[in-house]
């Protein structure tokens, strides 16, 4: 008897699921939740139940039906498509946050902490209020914790994020001239390292490879993948190569253009370009020369 009730009380799950992604921040994540029979259109806002509580969100992807293998549970609802009292009432929070966080940069400074407030942020039920902040260190922030919730009546949590975290909330202009990446389209971070502006031949101070958060700039990142595949076709610095004018040693690259300058041997003329295509990579710098008569077709190979 006990085996037929477990039988009958599981659920089989269906082999598609109908999905809306939803986006909190207009460069944030795409989270997905389960349409429960809604229809929305990009762009369009809804109420979902997330962790935190009922939030307000715009449409990202439109309803699709995807594999339930693919799914990440717990897969949360739409619970409705936002109407305009919805819309009124996230306007109302807007200009609620923006009170809390003037509130909030007081207390700071009444208890004097060592910490900069970057944003104050209700959850659409009003449920919480979040506010986000950077420090140098650890900040014990208990007894503000305390105080606001005595003003706010409503549960009070603080997050401390990075610096790049903070330019992606507050935005800017970049060195560009333009909106920073990050908080124009970027939906996260990616990983950057100095080898990408070595690669890419950009002067290695660091004020000048250096986004307005003091990290490395998002865009070295952009040009990254094209950057390796040219340098893997162009004969290195040091390197001999043999050109339609004679051997010669590479003393400077291009490598998106495709050309390379080489200093011709037993010859007194200024150093020439020529294409990548157009020359044979004979050995790399400190290396001993390949012997071209008995292993003609390997020094002829492009490298």
């Amino acid at each position: 008897m006990c085996d037929n009730q477990e039988q009958n009380t599981e659920v089989e799950m269906p082999a598609e699921v109908e999905i809306i992604g939803v986006k909190f921040k207009p460069t944030g994540k795409v989270y997905y939740f389960a349409a429960n029979k809604h229809r929305a259109n990009a762009a369009d806002s809804v109420i979902v139940e997330t962790a935190r509580g009922l939030e307000i969100g715009a449409v990202a992807t439109p309803n699709k039906m995807v594999k339930s293998s693919e799914i990440v549970p717990p897969l949360r609802p739409v619970v409705r498509i936002a109407s305009a009292a919805d819309l009124k009432h996230a306007e109302e929070n807007k200009a609620k946050e923006a009170e809390a966080f003037d509130i909030c940069k007081k207390k700071i400074a009444d208890h004097k902490l060592d910490m900069n407030l970057v944003e104050a942020e209700y959850t659409f039920d009003n449920s919480k209020l979040l506010f986000y902040f950077t420090s140098d260190g650890r900040v014990d922030f208990r007894d503000l914790v305390k105080d606001l919730a005595s003003v706010f009546r409503t549960r009070i949590e603080l997050r401390q994020i990075g610096i790049r975290d903070e330019a992606k909330l507050l935005g800017g202009l970049g060195v560009c001239g333009r909106p920073f990446c990050c908080s124009s389209f970027l939906s996260d971070f990616v990983q950057v390292s100095i080898k990408m502006a070595k690669e890419q031949n950009f002067s290695l101070n660091s004020a000048k490879i250096s986004g307005a958060c003091g990290r490395l700039m998002c865009c070295l990142r952009y040009e990254h993948e094209t950057y390796e595949e040219a340098i893997k076709r162009t004969p290195p610095l040091g390197s001999t190569v043999k050109t339609e004018n004679g051997n010669g040693v590479v003393i400077e690259t291009n490598p998106l253009a495709g050309l390379i300058k080489v200093r011709l041997e037993e010859k007194t003329e200024s150093p020439k370009a020529f294409a990548v295509d157009d020359v044979t990579l004979l050995y790399l710098k400190n290396q001993k020369p390949v012997n071209t008569e008995n292993s003609g077709e390997a020094s002829s190979s492009k490298k």
